[in-house]
C-alpha cells in the first residue's frame, strides 16, 4: 500500500497561500539594449516544495511506473493535454491514474510556462489531491475492518 500523505499535505496548505503569477516585463523596449524578458509564471515556495515532493514521490514509488505517465493517461482514455486531464471524473480513477495526472501537471511546466499554474487555479490539482485522501482513507478502513475480523 502506498501512502499519498507526502502528496495529500497540501490539500489544507494550498488553500492558504497564493500559487503564482506571471511576471511580465513591461520596463524594457525591446531594443539591444533592453532586451523584453519572456513573460513567466514566479511560483511560491509551496508549489516548489510541492513540485519537490511529487518527484520525490515518484522516486520513492518506482512500481507505479509514474515516470511513464503519458502512458498510463491514454490506458485510462485521457489525452496528456489541459482540457483532458482537467475534464476526467476522478471518482472514476485509480490512485494511479491519480498520481499521473498530478506528474503529468508538474512535467507540463517544463514545456509550457503556466501550464502547472492553470491546473492550480482550475481546482485539478486540489481535486486530484482529495481523490488520493479519500483512495487513501478507503484502504485504511477497509485494513482496519480486516483486523477487527481477525481478532
Amino acid at each position: 500500500m502506498h501512502s499519498f500523505e507526502k502528496l495529500t499535505k497540501y490539500i489544507p496548505l494550498l488553500n492558504q497561500t497564493e500559487i503564482g503569477n506571471w511576471v511580465i516585463d513591461t520596463e524594457n523596449d525591446g531594443t539591444i539594449e533592453h532586451p523584453i524578458q519572456f513573460p513567466f509564471v514566479a511560483y511560491s515556495s509551496l508549489v516548489s516544495n510541492f513540485i519537490d515532493d511529487v518527484s520525490g514521490f515518484v522516486e520513492d514509488n518506482p512500481e507505479l511506473h509514474l515516470n511513464r505517465y503519458p502512458d498510463i493517461l491514454e490506458e485510462s482514455g485521457l489525452e496528456w493535454s489541459t482540457q483532458s486531464m482537467s475534464g476526467a471524473i476522478v471518482e472514476d480513477l485509480d490512485a494511479k491514474v491519480v498520481c499521473a495526472l498530478i506528474v503529468g501537471a508538474v512535467r507540463a511546466e517544463r514545456f509550457c510556462d503556466g501550464a502547472l499554474l492553470t491546473f492550480f487555479t482550475n481546482g485539478s490539482i486540489m481535486r486530484w489531491l482529495h481523490r488520493l485522501q479519500e483512495i487513501e482513507e478507503h484502504t485504511n478502513n477497509d485494513i482496519i475492518r480486516e483486523k477487527e475480523c481477525s481478532q
